[in-house]
């Protein structure tokens, strides 16, 4: 029976599925393959499927078949890092000449991969603000073939319907992809809603506890699983076999630690809505969010990440997040530690100067699982 089958319940298909007893010893945790090549039975004679790592190894395997299930998908796969998953992605997807349509506020480095290496292979894409699918719909071509969409969005934290996305889209004839980074499946499951592929960058909630690097790409498309899998091995950017431990373990305690990050963030939103140094805060769980409503009908809860713009401009943005103390300076996200950073001078500085340039006003929080009076403390006294 496929571990998949175990439960429908998410808590636990992630502390299962993919995580088979070892036929040797019987220890419950999958072992680190930490090999490069496997003894064959004969010429051909593969055991268990396996002949060279970058094809396959085993603890890859018990990571993808962990995230098919936990994403509803029929194939999970495993990669160097996020961009490295939607690189393989776009060439998989992709060929000259044809067209894709992007997020206006699309995460820096996925930004950067269009406009400075995809564009230089003849693709073709516009911009478009993906919460409105009727702008999605204008901006669709004849050459179109995907339609990418981030939900929540980083940094400006957008919502885009995904169910409306997915009709557009498939009436184009063209594929819907969701990074699921912000959400992971555990808050929201956009194969379900009809998406055609899922992209994360596991290196952040997946992982959870900032010491690995690592992409993914999850789909319910056999047809399509297969033609990623021939171009990841063709292309060779797989998630090494420790790497792939790492995440397999943050993904058994994904659920309750995204339970304690949504709890947290929503008390540090309503700590910023009232403050008087802060202008805006952009946080999807908040009523007068734009995609509120349909946030709170895809998503489970509104997740850990936070923005906000401060009074006094891009200087003054900078100067909470030097001042700041429990919450870490430094990129990334998606840890059980709070980290704090300027959008504009950090991961989003390809984007200056683009139709995706962030206000330099804008400070991004991943808020984390500290004790929360710690966290409300750390924030009032850095903004003074």
């Amino acid at each position: 029976m496929s571990d998949r089958h175990i439960s429908q319940h998410f808590e636990t298909l992630a502390i299962h599925a993919g995580n088979t007893a070892d036929p040797l010893t019987g220890a419950v945790v999958p072992p680190i393959y930490q090999v490069s090549t496997y003894k064959q039975d004969g010429v051909g004679g593969l055991r268990g499927g396996y002949e060279y790592s970058r094809s396959a190894n085993p603890t890859r395997t018990a990571l993808e078949e962990n995230l098919a299930a936990l994403e509803g998908g029929r194939r999970g796969l495993a990669f160097a890092s996020g961009l490295a998953a939607e690189d393989c992605l776009l060439r998989t997807l992709l060929s000259p000449g044809d067209h894709v349509v992007i997020p206006n506020d699309a995460y820096g480095g996925t930004f950067r991969l269009f406009a400075k290496v995809v564009a230089r292979w003849g693709v073709q894409w516009s911009v478009a603000d993906t919460g409105d699918a009727a702008a999605v719909r204008a901006a669709i071509t004849p050459k179109t073939k995907a339609v990418w969409v981030e939900t929540p969005s980083n940094p400006l934290l957008g919502i885009t319907d995904i169910a409306a996305v997915a009709q557009v889209a498939r009436e184009a004839g063209a594929r819907l992809v969701v990074d699921n980074t912000f959400a992971t499946p555990y808050l929201q499951q956009p194969l379900a809603l009809g998406a055609d592929v899922v992209v994360h960058s596991l290196t952040k909630y997946m992982g959870g506890h900032s010491d690995v690097v690592g992409g993914a790409l999850v789909t319910g498309d056999a047809e399509l699983g297969e033609e990623l899998a021939y171009h990841q091995n063709a292309m060779g950017a797989v998630a090494g076999p420790f790497d792939s431990w790492l995440v397999l373990r943050g993904a058994k305690t994904l659920s309750v630690r995204m339970d304690r990050h949504s709890e947290n963030a929503t008390k540090v939103a309503d700590m910023l809505t009232r403050h008087a140094r802060v202008t805006n805060v952009l946080y999807p769980g908040l009523p007068d969010h734009p995609g509120h409503e349909v946030a709170a009908k895809q998503m489970r809860a509104f997740g850990g990440m936070i923005s906000f713009q401060v009074a006094g401009g891009e200087e003054a943005a900078v100067e909470v997040c030097n001042r700041a103390k429990v919450f870490t300076l430094g990129e990334s996200l998606g840890g059980v530690e709070s980290l704090i950073e300027h959008p504009g001078r950090m991961t989003h500085a390809s984007v200056v100067g683009s139709a995706l340039e962030v206000p330099g006003d804008l400070v991004r929080l991943s808020v984390g699982i500290e004790n929360i009076d710690d966290l409300l403390a750390d924030l009032q006294q850095a903004l003074g």
